[in-house]
């Protein structure tokens, strides 16, 4: 057990066991939880009050979760001097499953993405994304119903790897040099220059999660998504180990494009196809044909495009929720930015984190429990009671605070 200087542990709780493959959830499980810079406290307050509220209308007295405060960000800085203090990733790892709150990060300079290097160091190798629509929810789209899809997104590889170096600096002349001599490739002087790896083994396993998830839920299709048209030997080796890990790992469970072609329509009944796609396409085709498309297996710099680019389909990061998965170690999180501008004032939306937690309660197998919240969800969203970013979208809405949404959600899940 970990001894920690700035967090509590909780006086009761357990943590949770990771055994043969098998998340082990006790009735009373420590989560450790960070607030999040900005409006995170805003969210947090507002979204563990539903937590709480769903749990105990489902299990009563029989299970409950026992928080621990964790420190990262703007708030560990200030109090402790560190931006995300070592304890945290101990607690991370010693109790297994976590959620998170927007963490900021300076463009162009200081220090690294705390986000990023919480997915390294913990091996968090997949995001994982759903992305569907809210029944009342405004939206740019005619027919927003159509797309729900879940997107599962390689987090420790491709250009967020981290491995780049600033123009002009001794490492970027050496290394084009090199480049230059070595295997005449004609590199513009003062370049600034970043590797962008991508290996079979942390392709493969990403992409035999979203092939797991697809089968587990019942999903009609899985669809790669890569550039390897141009980067043929990282992204089109995506492709080509995708489906490799698909016919070895899951023999007779897919097939692809070109066996339906061969068998007939016949042969579109119960088989859950397995199809690749060009990145720049697949954001065409999620706007002209959202329903053909179910789990996206996809490398880190387009998960994050595509990702974004599908929740603004459905109105937006405000309700897009996100988990980042391992094996046997999951960190859940808001998608969105920490709007600092908002901070304090009780006006943002906790729906990404009141999400996210969803995730973590599916992962947890505490499924009846994500259900209520989205059951609250949908009758806060149909009653028309809910915060501004919602409001100014949904003609006729009254407009609330971050904590009368959540509460809002809380009456709705017994509804």
């Amino acid at each position: 057990m970990a001894s920690y200087r700035f967090a509590t542990r909780p006086a009761e709780g357990d943590a949770i066991a990771f055994e043969k493959g098998v998340l082990q959830v006790p009735n009373n499980p420590v989560i450790p939880y960070v607030e999040g810079d900005g409006t995170g406290p805003d969210i947090w307050r507002a979204s563990v009050r539903v937590f709480d509220a769903a749990v105990k209308l489902v299990y009563g007295s029989e299970k409950r979760i026992s928080w621990m405060k964790v420190y990262a960000g703007e708030e560990a800085h200030a109090k402790h001097g560190e931006w995300l203090p070592d304890e945290t990733l101990e607690a991370f790892k010693e109790f297994r499953v976590s959620i998170k709150g927007p963490l900021s990060t300076p463009v162009g300079g200081g220090i690294r993405s705390l986000n990023v290097t919480l997915r390294q160091v913990l091996d968090l190798y997949a995001c994982i994304r759903p992305v569907r629509y809210f029944e009342g929810v405004g939206n740019p789209m005619k027919e927003p119903e159509k797309l729900n899809v879940v997107i599962f997104r390689e987090n420790t590889e491709d250009v967020y790897a981290g491995i780049e170096w600033k123009a002009g600096s001794k490492e970027a002349e050496e290394i084009a040099d090199f480049l230059r001599t070595k295997f005449k490739k004609d590199i513009r002087a003062h370049s600034a220059l970043g590797i962008k790896p991508m290996s079979e083994f942390g392709s493969k396993r990403l992409v035999k999660m979203a092939a797991e998830y697809a089968i587990a839920n019942g999903r009609r299709s899985l669809t790669l998504v890569h550039k390897g048209n141009i980067m043929k030997f990282t992204e089109g080796a995506f492709r080509d180990w995708g489906y490799d890990v698909v016919a070895t790992d899951f023999q007779g469970q897919f097939c692809t494009e070109a066996d339906l072609s061969k068998g007939g329509n016949g042969s579109r009944a119960d088989c859950l196809v397995v199809k690749d796609r060009i990145a720049d396409a697949m954001f065409q085709q999620l706007l002209l044909r959202p329903d053909e498309y179910d789990v996206i297996a996809t490398p880190n710099l387009n998960g994050d495009y595509i990702s974004d680019a599908a929740a603004a389909q459905v109105g937006g990061l405000g309700l897009a929720p996100g988990g980042n998965v391992g094996d046997g170690v999951a960190v859940f999180e808001a998608t969105h930015g920490t709007a600092p501008k908002y901070a304090n004032l009780d006006k943002i939306n906790p729906g990404s984190v009141i999400l996210s937690g969803v995730m973590m309660f599916e992962y947890m197998g505490w499924k009846e429990v994500g259900q209520r919240i989205v059951r609250g969800l949908e009758n806060a969203i149909k009653g028309k009671r809910v915060t501004y970013d919602l409001a100014r979208q949904m003609p006729g809405a009254t407009e609330v605070s971050t904590s009368a949404f959540g509460d809002a959600i809380i009456k709705g899940m017994g509804a």
